[in-house]
Formats: C-alpha cells, structure tokens, sequence
C-alpha cells in the first residue's frame, strides 16, 4: 500500500482528498467541539477524540460500503412529484436535527449573556458521544458521496488513507478551536449560525435543492476573519489620557 501511495499521481490524489476530507470536515468539528463543551472540562479531550474516531470509523465503514452506498440512492417513496431516497432521508432528518440543535444552542448563549449567571448542567460522556456519533452518521455520508464521486473506484486504499489523514489533522486542531469557541462567545454564536446554514443546505439537498458549500464556507470564513480582527482590536485597545490631562498634571 506504501508504494502505492508514493506514486506521484497516487501522492497528488492523497493530498487532494485528504483537503477535500479537512474541508467537508470542518462542520463536524464545529459541531463536536461545542458538544464537547457541555462535558466537564477534565473528560473534554477524551470526548474530542472519541467523537472524532467514531467519526474515522463511520467514514471508513461507508467507503468500504460502496455497493451498499448505491443502494440508499435507490428511490424508496414519492411524494409531491419527487422521488425521494434512504440517502434524502437521512440528510433531510439530519439537516432539521443539526438546524434544532443549533438554534437551541443559540438560545442558551443568548439566554445566559443577558440573564443571570446560571450554571449550565454538565451532560455525561456518554450522552454527547451518542450525539457526536448521530451526527457524524449524516456528516459521514454526506463526504463520502462526494468523495466516492470525485475518486475513481481503484481510489478506495488512497480515499481511505486520506480520511485517516484528515482526521488526524482535525484531532489535532480540535483543542485550540474548542478554546476558541468556549473564550469568545461571539465566535461561538458565528459557528451556531454557520451550523444553522448546513443543516438549511442538507435539508434543501434532500427535497432536490443543490446549495453549493463552498459559498457557505466562505461567507463563513470571511465573517469569522471579520470577527478575529475585532477580538484583537478589542484585545489591544488600551484606554489613555488626553494629552491636555497628562499635560495638567
């Protein structure tokens, strides 16, 4: 298998897929690392990485699943003149699902920055590991069609060496964006809404409406650039005297 990746078209369609997985993944690691916020700070880093090998593991199981991949396009009921298939289904319910977490998320936020303090229950492990892992089942199909569509079939060692990659990278940027997310609550309501506008393009592509990601990445990537520059003016704003003052005294 090494030499078959060492290969320069081999290596050119690794590092393709393997940016292809980092970018389709970013959703989910936003998703997880404000699940994993609700676990007690001690347990977040296993909750991190166990959410994001069930998440490997979903995406390798699906790969290695091509046939059966195939067999949820199959139309299975129509309704309003559309036929609508296992694969809709599961991106429709995922999308309302990903859209009502969100929102609720949002509204703790809002909650609690103009109410008083509460303290926020903490859930198990186990209940944000099942919900990390629910969710990874949507965000699993969806990036493995994509990527079984760009790939050629002889691809499946090179697709699955690039989903182990890209995991791999987003465990390790999973910390600092979790601290970044849990330090500025303003970052956090930016990647809720972000979060509220994929499960709008899961649940359209379900009923037939494409909605191209990369304009939602990038009107999400600028806002949050945006944002960045904010916190640091913020951050290096110093309040000073007037001259006149420091002239008086």
């Amino acid at each position: 298998m090494l030499s078959v990746l060492l290969q320069p078209d081999s290596a050119l369609a690794l590092a393709t897929l393997t940016l292809l997985e980092i970018v389709l993944g970013i959703d989910n690691l936003v998703v997880l690392s404000i699940l994993v916020g609700h676990v007690p700070r001690e347990r977040q880093r296993a909750a991190r990485l166990i959410g994001l090998s069930l998440a490997m593991l979903t995406r390798l199981a699906l790969l290695f699943s091509i046939v059966w991949l195939t067999r949820l396009t199959a139309p299975l009921f129509t309704a309003f003149e559309r036929a609508f298939s296992i694969r809709d289904v599961i991106l429709g319910v995922g999308g309302l699902v990903l859209m009502g977490q969100s929102v609720t998320e949002i509204h703790e936020t809002l909650e609690g920055a103009s109410g008083p303090p509460k303290l926020r229950q903490a859930r198990t492990l186990l209940v944000v590991v099942i919900q990390i892992a629910l969710i990874d089942i949507v965000f699993s199909l969806d990036s493995v069609f994509t990527a079984v569509g760009l790939a050629r079939p002889d691809q499946v060692l090179i697709m699955a060496a690039a989903i182990v990659l890209a995991i791999l990278v987003m465990m390790w940027a999973s910390g600092p964006v979790t601290t970044l997310i849990e330090r500025h609550p303003t970052i956090k309501v930016l990647a809720l809404s972000f979060l509220v506008l994929i499960g709008s393009a899961l649940l359209g592509q379900s009923v037939g409406l494409e909605v191209p990601k990369g304009y939602l990445y990038f009107a999400m990537g600028f806002a949050v650039a945006v944002e960045l520059i904010n916190i640091r003016v913020r951050g290096g704003h110093r309040p000073r005297g007037r001259p006149d003052d420091e002239a008086a005294d």
